[in-house]
């Protein structure tokens, strides 16, 4: 059901429950207030007829009610709407008024009962129903009971018209409500609809379109607004993955072309076996290439799916540093480059070995890459804060130029390179950094880079200790 006709619809239900509980409280009142005011004449009623019962002598023998005198000797009442009787303490009727009738209004319980109290109850005189009060009074020293009644048919025929409207008055009020709350509904929901529509013409081409957001500085404003700040990412996001494409398609081209040119040339006639050996070693050296640049888009991919991309075990990292600057000690003994280790053995981690293995070997390598001929890469396992929150260091530093301060706020970035002009033979796809920072995300840890105070490049990984570990 659109929101438009859920919204009437609830408006219209909360009116029509208004409608019946203001009625019901108000019939409650009517109802009240009518039956004190009856209340109240009868008692006037009653307290005349005892006042004059005690001043007048004997009440006069019943007589046949005749044109002269139709009110069997008590007096005149108001009409049918009043009814006044006196009766003796055993049930008999004195006197009565016109209307009243020759019947005691009283049964024999309730007169001896008047005779003691004041009692109430009710009664029918000639199909009509009335509201009775029966007091003890005297006459000439006798004991007598009063019995006056009003006629309820006003107060009911009230209480009826008053009901009679409400049912009449109040579904045409619902629907009023109802359709008030249509028409505004509408009106307050049409800003939103011309959104829709807006949101609904802009493609992957139109990217820079944005929502009109009124100048309302109300929630139509403060949803427009934050619909243009999803539209930001959302360009943002494409912006990233086209550009990812690209960066791919030209990584991926690179060594593709040196490939297929080796091929070309040793499919060329006369040449000599050295030359076939070297373009065969040329080529699965970019078969390399190939490979590890589709495991780090492939890695990366998985990263951005959500998928797991680890798997912890107990470690201790101390180990693994070890053999990863073993190995790079041995790439980097050509350009004497001294790899200098300082590890924490007591260092225990909940980490995937493989995965950190590889963002430590990356940072190695870059380290390698930058770092002057005759100069030391500084490899560093250390514990930080307390511990409560205390979280291992893995630090590896060059003694190099240090990253440009321009690259430092997009380091982490997947195709960025500290220095743009080097290709992947020279200074890799850029893919390093962003792998490294993806694995320290997936291990619950972060990923920091900055030039050291004495000069290089410094990078920081650090990871969440394992459970129970007393390091700090």
């Amino acid at each position: 059901m659109p929101l438009r006709w859920r919204l009437a619809l609830i408006f219209a239900l909360g009116t029509a429950l208004v409608i019946a509980a203001a009625g019901l409280v108000f019939l409650q009142r009517l109802t009240a207030g009518l039956d004190d005011s009856l209340g109240a004449i009868l008692r006037a009623q009653a307290d005349a007829e005892v006042v004059r019962l005690a001043v007048t002598g004997p009440l006069p023998p019943l007589r046949p009610p005749s044109a002269r005198d139709p009110d069997g000797g008590l007096g005149t009442g108001a009409g049918a709407e009043r009814v006044a009787q006196v009766l003796a303490p055993d049930g008999r009727l004195l006197a009565f008024t016109d209307g009243a009738g020759r019947s005691p209004l009283a049964d024999v319980a309730q007169t001896r009962a008047a005779t003691r109290k004041d009692i109430e109850f009710t009664a029918s005189v000639d199909d009509q129903d009335y509201r009775m009060l029966a007091v003890p009074a005297t006459n000439d020293d006798n004991k007598v009971v009063v019995v006056v009644g009003a006629s309820t048919r006003v107060a009911d025929a009230a209480t009826a018209h008053t009901r009679d409207a409400l049912l009449l008055g109040g579904p045409p009020a619902v629907l009023a409500a109802g359709l008030g709350a249509y028409w505004l509904a509408g009106s307050a929901l049409r800003p939103v609809d011309r959104m829709r529509r807006r949101l609904a013409e802009i493609t992957e081409q139109d990217t820079g379109a944005r929502l009109e957001a009124p100048a309302t500085h109300d929630e139509i404003a403060t949803l427009a607004a934050t619909m243009n700040d999803v539209l930001d990412r959302l360009a943002e996001a494409l912006a990233q993955q086209r550009g990812f494409a690209a960066d791919a398609g030209h990584e991926l081209r690179t060594p593709l072309t040196a490939l297929k040119a080796e091929l070309e040339l040793a499919g060329q006639p006369g040449r000599t076996k050295e030359e076939l050996i070297a373009a065969v070693a040329a080529t699965a050296q970019d078969t390399d290439r190939l490979i590890r640049l589709s495991e780090d888009l492939l890695l990366l991919s998985r990263t951005d799916e959500g998928r797991p991309l680890v798997r912890p075990e107990p470690l201790a990292p101390a180990e693994l540093l070890a053999a990863a600057a073993r190995s790079a000690a041995s790439r980097a003994a050509t350009r004497s480059v001294r790899v200098r280790l300082r590890t924490d053995d007591g260092v225990r981690l909940l980490a995937d070995p493989d995965r950190l293995r590889q963002a430590v070997d990356n940072l190695l390598d870059n380290a390698l890459r930058y770092a002057p001929q005759g100069s030391d890469v500084d490899v560093s396992l250390t514990v930080h804060g307390s511990q409560a929150d205390a979280r291992a260091v893995i630090e590896v530093r060059d003694h190099g130029p240090g990253f440009p301060p321009a690259f430092l706020p997009h380091a982490f970035e997947r195709f960025r390179r500290a220095d743009a002009a080097r290709s992947r033979p020279g200074g890799g796809a850029g893919l390093g950094l962003a792998i490294v920072r993806s694995i320290a995300q997936a291990h619950g840890g972060t990923a920091a880079a900055d030039n050291a105070p004495g000069g290089g490049a410094r990078v920081r990984l650090e990871l969440p200790l394992a459970p129970g570990s007393d390091e700090t």
